[in-house]
């Protein structure tokens, strides 16, 4: 499967944030995509199934539990080919810095007239 078509599935992506939070076990994200989703819990190992075999989530057993997490190796591969895009929104991103501090210079600094106009209530 191509990376996208894994990120494009919204129960995978809502798995993958959590894990991005850190470690959890199966449970944890199985009790949470259950809620949300309206999934058994056979779907969500599905999903998780599908995050481990691809290269997104690794998992540790310690017991009878499983512990899974995001693993970056192939959200790197997605990040290396979103950069050839990067540069469609990092210069308009800059634009927007630029604006945003050159609202907060003019919202510091008092327009002309109100310097020299008395206090009101004086």
């Amino acid at each position: 499967m191509h990376a996208f078509d894994i990120l494009g599935d919204p129960v995978r992506r809502r798995i993958l944030e959590l894990l991005a939070d850190g470690e959890q076990t199966s449970g944890a994200v199985t009790d949470v995509i259950r809620v949300e989703f309206t999934l058994s819990q056979p779907a969500v190992s599905q999903h998780l199934r599908v995050l481990r075999e691809n290269g997104f989530a690794s998992v540790r057993a310690e017991g009878a539990r499983r512990f899974y997490a995001v693993d970056p190796t192939s959200l790197s591969e997605v990040d290396e080919w979103l950069d050839r895009f990067r540069g469609f929104w990092d210069q308009r991103l800059d634009a927007l810095g630029t604006e945003l501090a050159r609202g907060r210079r003019a919202s510091r600094t008092p327009s002309v007239g109100e310097a020299d106009s008395p206090a009101k209530g004086a």
